[in-house]
């Protein structure tokens, strides 16, 4: 074989190698039904119990249990890869994921972390919180943050799905976390959309979750590069 045919089959194996490595960007979007077509209204929250949490706020504070809009985009909509990366080993970042307690609100809402990394808590109140996780696979704990602590780190070792939040002064504040062991989960912004990036190709079933609509998967295949994926869930019937 000449030099260029050793080049040119050099540059194949090269390519080949690429294509195996190929990771892509999952996009999609959730939208919820509309009962009736009518966008479901946001319950006010009551915070004349502690004049702080009261000051923050120049309207009413609203639940963000469930938020959506005319179009139906659904926000706060945990989605995540729940089939399909077993036994693979990924880095856990170094940076930590924030929680901030503000206005005596959990910003953010639903909120993805992988286990083992920090969270970084923070309250951005001048008041006294007590934020209290109740996991089922990781332990618990329950920690007051009076005003002048401004900062407190946390970690859960172990992926679970959805860890609640309360916060025992102050009943209203809900947040939920989704631990997980693998790079490959979003969370839903106010137009419904989420992403997810770098997924190798191949097949998956992809989760979504919200707290009140429950949850639903999908299967996908994830081939060139690209992929998306759509979920429309419904509220529940009531009893």
């Amino acid at each position: 074989m000449n030099a260029l045919g050793s080049l040119l089959m050099g540059l194949l194996f090269v390519c080949s190698l690429v294509a195996m490595d190929v990771a892509a960007d999952v996009s999609g979007s959730i939208t919820l039904e509309l009962p009736g077509g009518k966008v479901p209204g946001r319950r006010k929250l009551n915070m004349a119990a502690d004049p702080v949490c009261a000051g923050k706020h120049t309207s009413a504070a609203l639940s963000e249990r469930l938020i959506t809009n005319e179009k139906g985009q659904l926000q706060n909509v945990f989605v995540y890869v729940s089939k399909g990366v077993e036994g693979k080993k990924f880095d856990v970042p170094s940076e930590p994921v924030v929680l901030d307690q503000n206005g005596c609100l959990y910003k953010p809402h639903v909120l993805g972390v992988r286990a083992g990394q920090t969270i970084r808590i923070l309250n951005s109140d001048g008041t006294l919180h007590n934020i209290h996780p109740k996991p089922k696979v990781n332990a618990e704990f329950n920690q007051a943050m009076p005003k002048f602590l401004k900062k407190k780190d946390k970690i859960f070792d172990k992926a679970e799905q959805m860890i609640p939040v309360r916060c025992d002064v102050h009943p209203w504040m809900q947040a939920h976390i989704g631990v997980m062991d693998h790079p490959y989960f979003a969370v839903s912004g106010a137009d419904g959309a989420f992403e997810m990036k770098g997924l190798p190709d191949g097949t998956y079933t992809v989760t979504a979750w919200h707290e009140i609509c429950g949850s639903m998967d999908q299967e996908v295949t994830v081939k060139d590069g690209a992929a998306s994926i759509s979920f429309a869930m419904k509220l529940p019937k009531r009893k």
